[in-house]
């Protein structure tokens, strides 16, 4: 890779990495602000602020803002995080300028039309009822609830119908202006760019940002752990589990990943052989690691009739207790694979590793090379695995949420809850 990376002296950093053979590129800003930066009457205001950048600015309409880049066969999008916000675009070789300039625009002039803003407002109301629809969503917006009680981090990127309609212009501008601080967001660019050029353009284009950097956020602190059911009319119950990770600097991290993947990654983890392939459980089982600035979310997902979710969920306690002290080189030399692979293959697409650089800035200060990636997978052996996975279930109680009808959620629950009592316990000690 052909990665720079310069600080302006506003503290903004632009990093690209050129890839000669390509004839696009793909470019964004990613600023470290999401949902947990919002207090209690700013909920979804995050969310709000991204869908405003593409309503309009002093200089474009929101029409003309979408025509420009898709008359150059272009794409503009965004996104938003818990500690992130991200607006992005590709484009071919010669038109990486204009990109630049219209995501420049998008965040330094917005205008905040007040027809526009009731319009996307509406539009976000429709999207919360669309989530609330989804029963995949709603059980992990229980889950996040229970698992990070009265703290920003526990609640919906959404907002609500309520926080939502409080929202004006003017609580968009202070929004923006608090944390949008240039020490704080990235420009990153991949693919057929030049380094030089976009330092200059960016220098210009983005000057009016504050170099001082915005308030950080409260600490995140995992609950107490313990269980919710939440009854509704549904074919399926969706059962979910979570524990205490690791933040993102954490030295455990990949070996936690690791076990992460051996339990539930892929078609070969044990989770899905022992629930789905061996005992037709579930159609959908899957575990996850989510690592924070300061905090981690461990994660586990299923689907199932009502009537079985009482075996399985005694089925996936006992799962992943034996596998805290039987993992084997086999499986953890395979999730290394896999881990490596998906890696190297992210290094293909330019929009990959435009966000993956702008994720390194902003979360370590500077760009991990792959070299530094691949060693640290490799470095992970079935000791450290083990040793991540046992710090894991003697880190926080779990809390475990189901959905769905059925007298069988209570008893599953129950069984969820046991995980990091009496046999895992044995196992820790």
């Amino acid at each position: 890779m052909s990665v720079e990376v310069t600080k302006l002296l506003s503290g903004l950093t632009v990093v690209t990495d050129t890839m000669p053979h390509l004839e696009t590129a793909a470019l964004g800003v990613w600023a470290g602000v999401g949902g947990r930066d919002e207090k209690p009457n700013e909920h979804g205001i995050s969310h709000l602020l991204e869908h405003m950048a593409f309503k309009g600015t002093t200089r474009r309409s929101s029409r003309e803002i979408v025509e420009e880049i898709e008359a150059v066969g272009g794409d503009l999008n965004a996104g938003t995080s818990t500690e992130t916000t991200a607006y992005y675009a590709r484009v071919l070789k010669a038109d990486v300028p204009l990109a630049l300039d219209v995501l420049s625009d998008i965040l330094a002039n917005p205008s905040f039309v007040p027809d526009e803003l009731e319009r996307e407002k509406g539009v976000i109301v429709q999207e919360i009822g669309a989530a609330q629809d989804t029963p995949d969503d709603v059980v992990f917006e229980h889950l996040n609830e229970l698992c990070y009680p009265d703290q920003p981090m526990g609640r919906s990127l959404l907002g609500t119908a309520k926080t939502l309609k409080a929202f004006n212009r003017d609580m968009l501008g202070d929004y923006l202006s608090t944390h949008y601080r240039a020490p704080d967001m990235v420009v990153a660019a991949a693919g057929a760019v030049d380094h030089k050029r976009i330092v200059e353009d960016v220098t210009v284009r983005f000057a009016s940002f504050q170099p001082t950097p915005a308030p950080k956020p409260q600490p995140a602190m995992f609950g107490k752990g313990g269980s919710r059911v939440v009854h509704r009319d549904l074919e399926q119950a969706h059962l979910t589990l979570a524990l205490e990770g690791v933040p993102q600097g954490d030295l455990s991290l990949f070996s936690l990943q690791v076990f992460t993947n051996t339990l539930g990654g892929g078609m070969s983890s044990r989770l899905f052989q022992e629930v789905r392939e061996k005992r037709g459980l579930c159609y959908s089982i899957y575990t996850f690691h989510a690592p924070y600035s300061d905090t981690g979310f461990f994660g586990l997902y299923t689907g199932t009739d009502p009537a079985d979710a009482p075996e399985m969920m005694e089925v996936v306690v006992d799962v992943i207790t034996d596998a805290v002290e039987t993992l084997t080189e086999a499986e953890v030399a395979r999730a290394k694979a896999q881990m490596k692979a998906g890696l190297l293959m992210a290094l293909e697409s330019c929009s990959s590793r435009a966000e993956q650089l702008a994720r390194h800035v902003l979360a370590y200060g500077r760009p991990q090379t792959v070299e530094e990636l691949v060693a640290r997978i490799e470095a992970v052996s079935v000791e450290s695995s083990r040793n991540a996975a046992r710090a894991l279930l003697s880190r926080s109680r779990p809390a475990v949420v189901a959905l769905g009808s059925g007298r069988g959620l209570d008893t599953a629950v129950s069984f969820a809850e046991g995980l990091t009592k009496s046999k895992a316990k044995t196992l820790l000690h």
